[in-house]
């Protein structure tokens, strides 16, 4: 039978069956060291010493309830989450230093504490006093909310234990250290360590559990993989701290879609649910300019319109510059390289530059089209049709495919005062909601009918 691995590098997380002076993953030294469970027992034991109990079987035919939900009486928040707060689940809360990850969970902890749960506020960054202060500061101390300091977790879940809370939440999970595992806080054995139990204790007892996870530089959050792959929803809190605007995006959920968003407004009093988001981000929109163009988006199940900004000029250096803000890099790179060869525009000697407007991260493929519109604009130095939005994917070969929910898109931007939508050719028909639809078969022929024959005959 083979051994059980044991041992574990605190830096990276790797496992041994035996100890080892070196990590061979990641070549720290010294950094293996034998985990050991909070609480030993029977299942810390060989499998074969004991003969276990047979599992209840059911079929996929057996009719489930649906799990019991609380409202915390912010839309944008019980949207994210599924339609509410589900008990016995664990949250994963990621989102880079000062985003506002600590007001928005001490704001819906006032809110869930006002609708009747008995909510427990862990903070181990902070005293007490801190956390006070920024309650008063957002209005909140007439809420019904327990806080306590602390960093240990066996005092943490005989305090959960006792006092049998609805909702516990844990800022932040790599403040918290487990005494039997014989690592600082932080490292990737404490965080994974303290993950396990703090979920596994939560589906026991029957409560919600919170918790705040730190990211690393690339945005992914700090400590091993598999705390991501314990909890049953994860959520980043996204923004420009240049900019108000913040999101809350859902990218793992098991009670709900994993790709809804929603999005705040950070103001002197905390964070403001933004129930029109599409009227704000564009809100700031100027006159008509070569470069701007508006986007028809999808962002989770709701349609948002923002506006794409290119910015094209003469490169002063042999390698010309391409700078992206809120879009993929590589898919600007290859919108550049299907306009050269498909349509003849080139952008070779020109510094590219692209920017969505208010912040917003967009991800949707149906983007495509608009990014193009925006940088042939900015090259031609002509403005896009005003009262015009723009979408739609665009292949290698130049074509042009619809994107999902086309209805939805134009419904949003004809609400929004707009008169026209350029798109591609639809495999069935849509109601316009009142707007004119251009309807366009490939990327050449767009090039050609919304900005004439300049572009590819300046090439020539």
């Amino acid at each position: 039978m083979a051994k059980d691995l044991n041992y574990s590098c605190t830096a990276c997380g790797a496992t041994y069956s035996k100890w080892s002076g070196k990590c061979d993953g990641c070549g720290a030294w010294n950094s293996i060291i034998e985990d050991q469970p909070l609480a030993a027992g029977p299942a810390a034991k060989s499998l074969g010493a004991k003969r276990g109990r047979s599992v209840a079987l059911t079929d996929l035919a057996t009719e489930e309830p649906e799990p019991p939900r609380t409202l915390a009486g912010v839309e944008e928040l019980d949207r994210v989450l599924g339609g509410g707060l589900v008990k016995a689940s664990a949250l994963l809360l990621g989102g880079d230093p000062g985003i506002g990850k600590s007001t928005l969970l001490l704001q819906a902890a006032a809110r869930f504490a006002r609708n009747g749960l008995k909510v427990i506020y862990f903070s181990g960054e902070e005293s007490v006093s801190q956390v006070q202060m920024r309650a008063r500061r957002l209005g909140l101390t007439k809420s019904p909310v327990q806080l306590a300091s602390a960093t240990n977790l066996r005092d943490i879940l005989t305090t959960l234990d006792s006092e049998k809370p609805d909702l516990a939440i844990i800022d932040s999970i790599q403040t918290m250290w487990a005494d039997n595992v014989e690592s600082a806080p932080g490292s990737v054995s404490q965080v994974r360590a303290c993950a396990h139990e703090l979920t596994s204790f939560a589906k026991r007892q029957g409560i919600a559990i919170v918790m705040v996870g730190h990211v690393t530089k690339e945005g992914a959050i700090a400590g091993p993989r598999v705390v991501e792959h314990m909890v049953d929803t994860v959520l980043y809190f996204e923004g420009e701290r240049g900019h108000q605007f913040r999101l809350l995006r859902a990218v793992k959920n098991r009670f709900g879609p994993a790709d809804e968003i929603g999005v705040f407004e950070m103001t002197g009093k905390g964070l403001v649910e933004v129930k029109n988001p599409s009227a704000l981000f564009l809100s700031e929109r100027g006159k008509p300019a070569p470069g701007s163009v508006v986007f028809a988006g999808i962002e989770g199940s709701r349609p948002m319109l923002c506006e794409f900004q290119a910015l094209v000029a003469p490169s002063p250096t042999a390698q010309p510059r391409r700078s992206v803000v809120g879009w993929d890099g590589g898919r600007l790179a290859m919108i550049l390289a299907v306009l050269d060869a498909r349509c003849g525009v080139s952008f070779a000697g020109l510094d590219v530059y692209l920017n969505v407007a208010g912040g917003l991260r967009i991800s949707d493929p149906a983007a495509d089209l608009a990014v193009a519109a925006a940088l042939v604009s900015a090259r031609e130095d002509a403005t896009v049709p005003p009262d015009s939005v723009i979408m739609g994917e665009i292949s290698l070969s130049g074509g042009l495919r619809p994107g999902s929910q086309t209805e939805n898109r134009l419904k949003e931007a004809q609400k929004l005062g707009f008169s026209s939508a350029i798109l591609p050719q639809l495999r069935k028909e849509v109601t316009g909601a009142g707007l004119s639809l251009r309807q366009m078969e490939d990327l050449p022929g767009f090039v050609e009918e919304v900005f004439g024959p300049g572009p590819r005959a300046a090439q020539e």
